[in-house]
C-alpha cells in the first residue's frame, strides 16, 4: 500500500508540474507594430547612382516586408508619423494623391499630420484627406476652423486587436516657423502636454492597455530652446508607453527608455526619413499591461539594391 501510495502521489507531483512548465512555456501575446515616418513622397527606391542612400526605399518593396511580416504575426498594426508629402515630383504633380493611393494600397491604418502636410494648404489637405482608407489622428491641433477637414480628424483612436486594446494619439512640433499661417488658416495649434494628458485619461478610461503616441515634435539635439519634444515629453506625461517619432529624420536602432511622469518607462523610436527603414516594434502582453518591448528594423532595399 505504500509502494501505491507513493506511486499515486509521484504521478500527481509530475502532473501538476507538467501542468506548471506548460504554462510557463505558453508564448505571451505579442502585438507587432510596423511605423514609417518622414517619407516625403519617396514612392520609388533611391536611384542606383553611386549615392549613399543608392536602391533604399520604394514603396513596392516596402509593401512586400509587410505582407511577408503580416503573413508571420497573428497581430500586427501599421502606422505613421507624419510627413509623408513633399520631397519628390510625385507630390509636385499631383499634390500628394500618389502617396495616400500607395498608403491605403500597403494598408496603413493609423497616421498623424507633419508639417509638409499643409505645403498645399488647407485646400491641399481637402483634396487628399478624404481619399485615406486610414485614420488621421491629430491631439494639438484644433481643426474646428477647417469645416471640410475637421470630421476627418480624430484626437484619438483606439484599435482592437486581438487581446490589445491599443490607444493611439498624435502630436505635431509648433506651426510657427514650420507652416505659413496662410497654409493652415483654420487650424490652431495647442499646448502639446496638456493635450496628450487629456488623450491618455480618456483612452485609460476606456480600457486601452497599450497607449502608443504618433510624434511629429523631433527627437533630441537637433532643436534648441524650450519646444517640446519627443526626449522630453516622458517626464510631463504619464500613462504613454510608446512614441512613434518623426520630424527630425533621426535614426534610432534602439528603442530609447526614458522614466516616466507618475512611473514606469516610456519607450522612443524613429525610422529616420525616405521610407529607407521600416519600424518593427514587438510589444509583449503581461497581466493586462505592457510587459516588454524590442525593436527590429528593416531596411527596404530594391530587388538591386
Amino acid at each position: 500500500m505504500n509502494r501505491r501510495r507513493f506511486i499515486g502521489t509521484a504521478g500527481l507531483g509530475l502532473t501538476a508540474l507538467s501542468g506548471a512548465l506548460g504554462k510557463v512555456s505558453q508564448p505571451r501575446p505579442t502585438l507587432t507594430i510596423l511605423q514609417t515616418n518622414d517619407t516625403h513622397s519617396r514612392i520609388d527606391p533611391f536611384p542606383l547612382d553611386g549615392g549613399r542612400n543608392q536602391g533604399l526605399g520604394g514603396v513596392a518593396r516596402r509593401k512586400v516586408l509587410i505582407d511577408r511580416i503580416r503573413e508571420r504575426e497573428e497581430y500586427t498594426l501599421l502606422v505613421d508619423s507624419g510627413d509623408m508629402f513633399q520631397g519628390t515630383p510625385y507630390y509636385n504633380l499631383y499634390g500628394g494623391e500618389v502617396e495616400i493611393e500607395a498608403m491605403n494600397r500597403m494598408g496603413y491604418e493609423v497616421a498623424t499630420v507633419g508639417n509638409h502636410e499643409f505645403d498645399n494648404g488647407i485646400e491641399g489637405l481637402e483634396k487628399t484627406m478624404p481619399n485615406a482608407a486610414f485614420q488621421w489622428v491629430s491631439s494639438n491641433l484644433d481643426w474646428s476652423g477647417a469645416k471640410e477637414l475637421a470630421p476627418l480628424i480624430k484626437p484619438w483612436t483606439i484599435k482592437e486587436i486581438g487581446p490589445f486594446r491599443v490607444g493611439i494619439f498624435g502630436l505635431l512640433c509648433q506651426l510657427e516657423g514650420m507652416v505659413s499661417p496662410a497654409n493652415h488658416e483654420g487650424v490652431v495649434y495647442l499646448d502639446p502636454v496638456e493635450s496628450a494628458r487629456r488623450c491618455v485619461s480618456e483612452l485609460k478610461a476606456r480600457g486601452c492597455n497599450v497607449i502608443v503616441c504618433l510624434s511629429h515634435m523631433g527627437y533630441n539635439t537637433r532643436y534648441e530652446g524650450e519646444e517640446m519634444r519627443d526626449d522630453r515629453f516622458p517626464a510631463e506625461v504619464e500613462g504613454v508607453d510608446l512614441i512613434l517619432g518623426g520630424h527630425s529624420h533621426t535614426f534610432l536602432d534602439e528603442l530609447v527608455e526614458l522614466p516616466r511622469k507618475g512611473g514606469g518607462v516610456t519607450r522612443i523610436t524613429q525610422q529616420g526619413w525616405a521610407g529607407m527603414r521600416l519600424g518593427r516594434i514587438d510589444v509583449e502582453l503581461g497581466r493586462g499591461d505592457v510587459l516588454a518591448m524590442r525593436q527590429q528594423p528593416q531596411w527596404v532595399r530594391s530587388a538591386m539594391g
